[in-house]
């Protein structure tokens, strides 16, 4: 097996030129180094990967340059590399220093370069502080740090700093896309930019990413392999998702969701990504917002097609509740429910109940209509409207013959007849909500509930307490699969029992249960009766006040329950004043 070296060290960059997404900071460096205006302590400050301890290197080497040395001179013998993480006690600082004070053999200038200055111990800091403001000419220092923040002001004040940014996106997919090349790696554009996404402006990292899913896929590398190894979550997850909400699909957006959590996501990070989605769309929206838009071509194609298709409104209203999501999901119990009650909520953003009729009416107007001709509704007789207060036949003409008259002629017609009522039909009939019909509806439930058969020849067959518990637990479980919980819960409270043949006894434990059942009774002994073929059944529902002492104690009854079993609780309580 051949040697492998990495990308990240085989593609280092030898020039300034070669330096990824920091041109502001190569051309004042290289400007400086042409016009000999190089201060002699530099501080390279900012995220890992960005090319900091690679600029370091490069300005060392380029110093020593003066066109006449081989271009493969790297300049070892100047360069002396410090990792302060690792040497950061005072006497590492005081050998430095030591080091110093000897000129260089080769070359102008000697280049010392710290990484992870700030790691120097608060002795090294303060030894360091004096050869760092007035180096001999021949010392240049070049600190590195991730943590600028950790340095002393001190230290700070003697130092020129150049503040590295992270990578851009759109530069880190450029760099990889050359580097692909030069292996013969096919890659798509797509799994080139998700892989520039994921090192999060790290050019180090998108490297070693990059070398990872080589190794998976080999030479040819798709926006599959890429989320499949490296465990994102593909674009089209999102966008399918999005459709789901805008057709109200809540069932099979909810599968999805199964699904990707099945896969090792985290509802937080799905739920993220929705919120991360709906931005990518909004920006679509405006032809001025785009450039914002960072995805390779042939997704933006579907962001653009896709951002057609949702309103502002939706989308605003989205990421509103995805946000909400993201900041409760840490601290919510059921995280799952949490996410899922916020997918539906998205699914019904555009959802506004169940359709509504279209039509106007609810009754048709045909219904108003016998042979062609319309008729009053009450009267159920054709509606005719005289044109002149005339006795003649012919001038008369039925209400669709009439011509249409528009309100900006002014015709004066008499006012059409008003239809007759039939007194004799409206005479029985009454508000609904009137005494006199609540009146007349209690009358009538009361008839409904004791009316009594006048046949003398309904059976009447004996039963015995056995077969009428059949019965009664029949009905119980029939009205619990109709979903009545309640009520059949309330009839298994007790057994029933049988007495004088013909009488069922229940016994309850409160008056409020005695009531419910005795409004739901009828369906019951109706139930009963025709189970049993005995039409003499009646229902007995007594209260037992004993029984209600049993089923809820309250403080104080449990409090003088207590006193009977023994008098010195009472003693206690007034002893430490307490309270019931």
């Amino acid at each position: 097996m051949e040697h492998f070296i990495v990308s990240a060290r085989k593609y280092r960059p030898q020039t300034f030129q070669d330096v990824v997404g920091q041109q502001a900071i190569t051309n004042t460096l290289e400007n400086a180094i042409e016009r000999s205006h190089l201060a002699q302590a530099l501080l390279f400050c900012g995220p890992r990967g960005v090319g900091k301890t690679t600029c370091a290197r490069i300005l060392a080497k380029k110093i020593n340059q003066d066109g006449t040395e081989n271009p493969d001179e790297d300049f070892a013998f100047n360069i002396f590399e410090l990792d302060a993480a690792s040497n950061n006690s005072v006497d590492d600082i005081r050998s430095l220093i030591e080091q110093v004070r000897i000129p260089p053999q080769v070359g102008k200038y000697k280049v010392y370069i710290i990484d992870e200055v700030h790691m120097l111990s608060q002795a090294a800091f303060n030894a360091f502080l004096k050869t760092l403001e007035e180096p001999p000419k021949h010392a240049i220092f070049i600190l590195a740090t991730t943590e600028k923040h950790k340095i002393i002001p001190t230290i700070l004040s003697r130092c020129q700093i150049f503040d590295f940014k992270r990578i851009g996106v759109k530069d880190a997919k450029e760099y990889l896309k050359y580097i692909a090349e030069s292996q013969g790696v096919e890659a798509d554009d797509d799994a080139l930019h998700i892989i520039a996404q994921k090192a999060d402006g790290a050019m180090r990292d998108a490297l070693s990413i990059f070398d990872r899913v080589v190794s998976f896929s080999g030479k040819q590398l798709t926006r599959q392999a890429v989320t499949e190894n490296l465990n994102v979550l593909d674009y089209e997850t999102y966008f399918t998702a999005t459709d789901l909400m805008l057709e109200n699909n809540i069932p099979q957006l909810l599968v999805d969701f199964n699904n990707t959590l099945s896969k090792g996501f985290d509802g937080h990070h799905f739920v993220a990504g929705i919120a991360s989605h709906f931005r990518d769309l909004l920006v679509c929206k405006n032809p001025a917002t785009i450039a914002l838009l960072e995805v390779g071509d042939q997704t933006k194609q579907k962001y653009l097609e896709q951002s057609q298709k949702t309103s502002q409104q939706f989308l605003m209203k989205g990421i509103e509740l995805a946000n909400d999501c993201d900041l409760k999901y840490k601290t919510s119990r059921n995280q799952r429910l949490l996410v899922e009650l916020c997918l539906m909520q998205l699914a019904s953003i555009n959802y506004d109940g169940e359709k509504k009729n279209s039509k106007r009416f609810i009754i048709p107007a045909t219904f108003f209509l016998v042979n062609g001709k319309k008729i009053d509704p009450i009267a159920k007789t054709p509606e005719t409207t005289p044109v002149a207060n005339n006795s003649n036949p012919e001038t008369e003409t039925t209400a669709t013959e009439q011509p249409v008259k528009t309100t900006a002629q002014k015709v004066q017609t008499p006012p059409p007849a008003k239809p007759k009522i039939d007194i004799s039909m409206m005479r029985n009939k009454v508000s609904g909500l009137s005494l006199s019909s609540i009146k007349a509806k209690q009358e009538h439930l009361k008839k409904q509930q004791n009316k009594v058969v006048d046949q003398k020849d309904l059976p009447s067959d004996p039963f015995t307490e056995t077969r009428m518990l059949e019965v009664w637990n029949a009905y119980v479980e029939k009205i619990d699969k109709k979903g009545e919980k309640i009520m059949s819960s309330l009839l298994s409270t007790d057994v029933p029992k049988l007495k004088d043949d013909t009488v069922i006894s229940i016994e309850l434990p409160n008056e409020t249960m005695r009531i419910e059942i005795e409004r739901a009774q009828y369906p019951l002994l109706e139930f009963v009766r025709r189970e049993l073929n005995n039409y003499d059944v009646t229902l007995e529902i007594n209260v037992n006040e004993l029984t209600v002492k049993k089923y809820a104690f309250t403080t104080r009854d449990k409090y003088e329950k207590l006193k009977e079993i023994n008098p010195l609780v009472e003693r206690l309580r007034r002893e430490f004043d307490l309270e019931i």
